[in-house]
């Protein structure tokens, strides 16, 4: 499991580690939010394809612009979120 505080830190150790499954990503970060690393992700050939399941209680209106694997509106049940994680983290290529 990789941790960040922000977009940026998150894309430097995606681009560091290699393979992984899945990424929680809240949108109301400092330095670089969630829209601004979401943009630079999917601009990146390496870790593109990686699915992004999203927290937010911001901007919900617009998580369909996001191309998310799944979506979750604060407060959220985070065995919700655990059950889309494994089931991510456990999908055939």
């Amino acid at each position: 499991m990789l941790e960040a505080t922000n977009g940026a830190e998150g894309l430097m150790r995606l681009r560091e580690a290699g393979d992984v499954s899945a990424i929680l990503l809240d949108l109301r970060m400092p330095v670089m939010d969630g829209w601004a690393f979401r943009r630079e992700q999917r601009l990146d050939p390496a870790i593109a394809d990686i699915p992004v399941v999203i927290i937010s209680g911001a901007d919900v209106d617009r998580f369909g612009e996001l191309g998310a694997a799944a979506t979750f509106e604060k407060p959220v049940q985070m065995s919700e979120v655990a059950v889309m994680l494994h089931r991510l983290c456990n999908r055939t290529s």
